[in-house]
């Protein structure tokens, strides 16, 4: 007859088992609800990593603070106002995305909004478009009358008055401060992020967009 001891030793090893099938099957559930975790996100931005591994030597000269992302991964949903109602990223697919968070209080933004504005004159169309996304929390009715006033006409006025893009982005890693960029390309993958001002009408970056465009 077992002893006491050898029961218990089997109650355990059965014990031990139940916790690491109920581990594993919540991992399943997850697994499925996450819609593949990374495997799948991986798999969506397949063609847009092969394409990441040419343009790092194009991260040079007025934008050699730009950093590509390791594995590029489906952008966030990120939600904010337009000029005719609620937007994500998800509403330029099929356009490269130059997504950049500024504000008319933050001076390193307000140098780098005229750039932003020729890039969006020389490269917006069908397959561009520079989204600069306002985080003006207060006075927001005088961010036109600024944008006005420093002759930035190219550039769609976007909103976020309550702030969440950059608390979404912070989470993630990808912000601390402003201004910040990221470039998102038409299948709606992120590949690159930057933190702080550039010359994003110059040659290095016009030749890093248009190398993302496949132009």
């Amino acid at each position: 007859m077992p002893t006491r001891l050898s029961l218990s030793k089997r109650s355990m090893t059965a014990l031990v088992a139940l916790v690491l099938v109920g581990i594993a099957g919540l991992a399943l559930v997850l697994y499925g609800k996450a819609g593949g975790s990374g495997n799948q996100a991986a798999g969506e931005c397949s063609a847009s990593a092969q394409k990441s591994d040419s343009l790092a030597p194009l991260a040079k000269g007025e934008i050699a603070g730009l950093r590509l992302v390791k594995v590029p991964r489906p952008a966030s949903e990120i939600e904010f106002e337009g000029p005719n109602g609620p937007l994500t990223l998800a509403s330029f697919r099929g356009r490269t995305v130059l997504f950049n968070l500024w504000a008319t209080w933050c001076v390193p933004c307000r140098t780098e909004m005229p750039s932003l504005d020729r890039l969006q004159t020389e490269l917006g169309g069908a397959d561009f478009a520079v989204v600069a996304l306002n985080m003006d929390t207060r006075n927001v009715e005088k961010v036109p009358a600024w944008l006005k006033d420093n002759q930035i006409s190219a550039l769609t006025l976007y909103t976020d008055q309550q702030g969440k893009a950059f608390q979404s982005l912070r989470k993630e890693g990808l912000v601390t401060g402003l201004p910040t960029t990221l470039v998102v390309d038409d299948r709606g993958c992120l590949l690159a992020e930057m933190a702080g001002p550039a010359e994003w009408a110059g040659a290095e970056a016009t030749a890093f967009l248009k190398a993302v465009m496949g132009r």
